[in-house]
């Protein structure tokens, strides 16, 4: 009988081969990941779970990987679960019921919990407890139920989006910056013996200075360069494969691919550098706002390409320059 395989999962399988399986072997991030191993380590002298966490940044730096470096190195299970998928009060008390002392529940996008969710999180965090109210039955009323200790890790690409409240019940707040290009050579030099890919440090300099600062985007193109230096029967990877694999991509020398160079051109052809709302800005280009905002804006501010203002997205000087415009 032919077994249909599920390509997200084949991708995610791929993905977790190269996550780190301890903390020793994560590269990159070296202030957070240095504090963390204190708190880490005062909580096991301690014999209690690690404070809640809160880790914040753009997508593909590695929150997910911390959240599971964090229980494999407590020795507790990982539990993880997204906001959207916590729906009602009833889902989150499925989920706590399933947790052992000391677990880590991980919740990605934690941003995007309901606000009625989010607050039945509260005394949760704080006095590991949940009040449900019952209205049938003989046992009408509110009945408590008991949390054990246990450690949240809450992930967000949007910590503006956290209220002040869920913020503040976090114990231990960790910022992940984009990496630097040595730390991303070092990144793909190790996912290609992982996987078993030959390459060169100026291979692994391409990708890494084209990869926008993040490993998961490192990652994602060395498997095309390898396509590539596999079709050419090019072995080892070398600059110029790569280089000529990410040029066949429309990645361009800042790591930029089409829809990046496309919101620069709206900004800089079409409004002259004038500032352009969001929602302005999505219809041009023809893509969805929130994943304008969450996934391509933060690398284009972060590079000094686009600038915020109260009016709205700008291109800056250096855009004008990038693509070679007369600024104006």
């Amino acid at each position: 009988m032919l077994r249909l395989l599920n390509p997200a999962a084949q991708e995610e399988d791929r993905e977790n081969s190269l996550r780190p399986r301890q903390l020793e072997e994560y590269i990159g991030q070296e202030s957070v990941v240095a504090n963390l191993r204190v708190f880490l380590q005062a909580a096991r002298e301690r014999s209690e779970p690690l404070d809640h966490v809160l880790i914040s940044g753009p997508p593909g730096l590695g929150k997910t990987t911390l959240a599971s470096l964090v229980a494999q190195e407590m020795g507790v299970k990982l539990r993880t679960t997204s906001g959207p998928a916590v729906e009602r009060p009833i889902d989150l008390l499925v989920l706590l019921n399933t947790l052992q002392e000391g677990d880590v529940l991980f919740i990605d996008e934690i941003h995007r919990l309901s606000r009625t969710v989010e607050e039945i999180m509260y005394p949760v965090m704080e006095d590991l407890s949940f009040d449900r109210i019952l209205s049938k039955g003989h046992n009408k009323g509110a009945r408590t139920h008991r949390i054990p200790p246990f450690t949240l890790i809450g992930a967000t690409t949007r910590a503006g989006s956290i209220s002040s409240p869920l913020r503040s019940r976090f114990g231990i707040l960790l910022q992940l910056e984009f990496y630097k290009e040595s730390e991303l050579m070092e990144i793909v030099g190790r996912s290609a013996r992982i996987l078993g890919y030959s390459i060169e440090p100026e291979g692994c300099r391409q990708i890494a200075s084209r990869c926008r600062g993040t490993p998961r985007i490192a990652n994602r193109l060395l498997r095309r360069v390898r396509d590539f230096a596999q079709v050419e029967a090019a072995d080892p990877i070398d600059g110029v494969v790569a280089s000529r694999a990410l040029d066949r991509m429309q990645i361009d020398r800042r790591g930029l691919d089409r829809l990046d160079q496309k919101i620069l051109e709206v900004l800089v052809a079409r409004f002259r550098g004038q500032p352009v709302g969001l929602n302005t800005l999505a219809a041009a280009v023809q893509e969805d706002p929130a994943n304008l905002e969450e996934v391509y804006e933060p690398y284009l501010l972060a590079a000094g390409l686009v600038q915020k203002t109260h009016r709205g997205r700008q291109a800056t000087r250096l855009a004008f320059e990038h693509l070679g415009a007369e600024v104006v």
